[in-house]
């Protein structure tokens, strides 16, 4: 094997985003219209890797609704920062509160299904193939 090719992926140009806090780029998808407020930090385009991933910072307040029937394609985790939120998942409801995490399939049906303390904050990363 020649010593080169130990080296080589290390030429391979690789792309990485930087996104400073609180610039996040403020987008609508299906929760929008509940008064989820999404703000993508960050988005990949094709990458040697197949898989495509959506980082969002979500924040419900006083303004939004529940709506546990969100459905798309992909892997799916949520990490709570702050506030606590009763969670659907399919036939399970799960009590979120800070630290907690919950990953799932998200072709099932899921979303917040109570809001218990307000602003909740969490982070939401979607995975999927390219």
């Amino acid at each position: 094997m020649p010593i080169t090719s130990l080296f080589r992926r290390y030429e391979e140009a690789r792309e990485a985003v930087h996104v400073k806090s609180g610039a996040g780029v403020e987008i609508e998808r299906a929760g929008t219209r509940a008064g989820h407020l999404y703000n993508l930090l960050g988005l990949l385009g094709s990458t040697a890797s197949g898989v495509i991933m959506e980082p969002y910072m979500i924040c419900l307040t006083d303004k939004s609704d529940v709506f546990p029937t969100f459905q798309h394609d992909g892997i799916e985790l949520l990490y709570i920062f702050e506030g606590a939120v009763d969670y659907r998942h399919g036939d399970q409801t799960y009590a979120l509160r800070p630290g907690d995490s919950l990953l799932f399939d998200a072709d099932s049906p899921h979303g917040p299904e109570a809001l218990i303390e307000l602003p909740a904050r969490f982070l939401s990363i979607i995975c999927y193939p390219q």
